[in-house]
C-alpha cells in the first residue's frame, strides 16, 4: 500500500553528518530492488529519494493486493459454482441410480414371464377376457418404461453436461489460484524491499538525532503479511502524533452525512482507528484499504465489491467539492487507494504495513475520484 505522504527535503546538518548519511544510505536502492550496473556504483540516494522509494514500493504493494483482492474473489465465486455442479451432478446420479434399479426389475419380471406370444398366451389361457384385460395392462406399463428408459438417456447427457461444466470450473479456479500465487510473490517482495529501505532510513534518523526513547524495538516489527510497522516521524506514510489512536481523531463538524447508512459506516471507521494493517484482511481486526471500507459498509447493512476498481463503480459519483461523510474516495491514477471520507477534508483509511487505520487528510495523496454508497 501507498506510504501516502509527501517525502519532505530534510536538512542533512555538518558536512561529516552528511558524509555519514551517504555512507548509511549506500546500497538502499540495491536493497530495494532498483538494481544498478555491475561496473559502477550506483548513485547514493537522499533520504527525500530514499522517502520516495519506500512510497513507491508501498504503493506497487497496494496495486498487487487489489490485484490479489480481485483474484481471491474470483477463485472464491469459481469454487462455489464447482462446488453447486458437484452437488447437481450428486442428485442428478441418485435419480439416474433409482430410476436404473426401477427398469432393471421391469426386466426381470419380463424374463421371469416367459417369451410366449400374446396370441398363444390368449389361446392357452383359461379366462381369455381376464387375459384381455391384463394384455392391456402390459402394454400400459411397456409404454411408460419405454419413457422411463428415455428419461435416464436424458439424464445421463445432462449428467455429463453438468460434468463438462464442473471441469470448466475446476480449470478456472487451478488458473485464479495461480493468480493468487503470482500476485501474492509480488506483494511480499514489494513490502520486504520497502522494509528494508525503512530500516536503513531509521538508521539514518538515528544516526544523526540519537536514541529515540519513543521508537520501538527491533523486536517488536511486525511479521511480513500482518500487523502495522510503526514508522518514525517525517518519514514519508508515518503517522502524526497519536494519529492512529483510537478515540484520538476528534469528529470534524461539518456536513451530515446523506444518510443513516453513512453515519453508521462513519462510525464504524472510528471505531477502527489504531488497527493494524493487513494485505488481504476485511476486518474485524485488520484491514487493507479496500477492506476497510467494505467492512464499514457491511456494518451498516450495506454489501460493497472487495477492490478498490470495483469499488468506485458501487454507487453514485460526486465531484470532491460535494464530498459528504460516508463517503468513498479514491487515490492515484490506477485507483489503488481508497478511504471513507469523515468531513473536514480528512478520511479514515488503513494507509500501508508501516501505519495503521488512521485519519487523514485527503489532499495528501492524488485524489482519483468519489462514489456516495446508496
Amino acid at each position: 500500500m501507498a506510504a501516502h505522504r509527501r517525502p519532505r527535503q530534510r536538512a542533512t546538518g555538518t558536512g561529516a553528518a552528511r558524509t555519514a548519511v551517504a555512507l548509511t544510505l549506500a546500497g538502499a536502492a540495491t536493497a530495494a530492488g532498483l538494481g544498478a550496473g555491475t561496473g559502477h556504483a550506483a548513485p547514493e540516494p537522499a533520504p527525500a529519494q530514499a522517502g520516495a522509494t519506500v512510497d513507491r514500493l508501498y504503493r506497487e504493494a497496494e496495486a498487487a493486493t487489489e490485484k490479489y483482492n480481485g483474484a481471491k474473489e474470483r477463485a472464491d465465486s469459481a469454487e462455489r459454482r464447482l462446488e453447486r455442479l458437484r452437488d447437481e451432478v450428486a442428485r442428478r446420479e441418485d435419480r439416474l441410480n433409482t430410476a436404473r434399479e426401477t427398469l432393471g426389475s421391469a426386466a426381470a419380471a419380463q424374463y421371469r414371464g416367459g417369451a410366449l406370444g400374446p396370441a398363444l398366451r390368449l389361446a392357452l389361457s383359461s379366462d381369455p377376457d381376464r387375459y384381455l384385460d391384463g394384455a392391456a395392462l402390459v402394454q400400459r406399463v411397456g409404454t411408460r418404461q419405454k419413457a422411463a428408459v428415455g428419461a435416464a438417456r436424458a439424464q445421463l447427457r445432462e449428467i455429463e453436461q453438468l460434468r463438462g461444466a464442473a471441469r470448466i470450473e475446476l480449470a478456472a479456479l487451478t488458473s485464479r489460484r495461480a493468480e493468487l500465487e503470482r500476485h501474492r510473490d509480488t506483494i511480499t517482495a514489494r513490502l520486504a524491499a520497502a522494509r528494508r529501505l525503512q530500516a536503513r532510513l531509521d538508521a539514518e534518523r538515528r544516526a544523526r538525532l540519537g536514541p529515540d526513547p519513543a521508537s520501538p524495538s527491533p523486536a517488536s516489527a511486525a511479521s511480513a503479511e500482518g500487523r502495522a510497522l510503526p514508522a518514525p516521524s517525517g518519514v514519508p506514510g508515518a503517522p502524526g502524533p497519536h494519529a492512529g489512536a483510537p478515540g484520538s481523531a476528534p469528529r470534524t463538524p461539518g456536513d451530515p452525512a446523506p444518510g443513516s447508512r453513512a453515519a453508521a459506516a462513519v462510525a464504524y471507521a472510528h471505531q477502527k482507528l489504531g488497527s493494524p494493517y493487513v494485505w488481504g484482511a476485511a476486518g474485524p481486526h485488520a484491514f487493507d484499504c479496500s477492506g476497510l471500507t467494505q467492512a464499514a459498509y457491511r456494518a451498516a447493512g450495506v454489501s460493497l465489491p472487495r477492490t478498490t476498481y470495483a469499488q468506485i463503480g458501487a454507487g453514485q459519483r460526486v465531484p470532491r467539492s460535494q464530498l459528504r461523510p460516508g463517503d468513498l474516495v479514491f487515490f492515484y491514477p490506477g485507483v489503488t487507494h481508497v478511504g471513507i471520507y469523515v468531513g473536514g477534508g480528512r478520511m479514515i483509511h488503513a494507509p500501508n504495513p508501516s501505519a495503521p487505520v488512521r485519519l487523514a487528510p485527503i489532499d495528501e495523496m492524488p485524489f482519483a475520484g468519489a462514489t456516495r454508497v446508496t
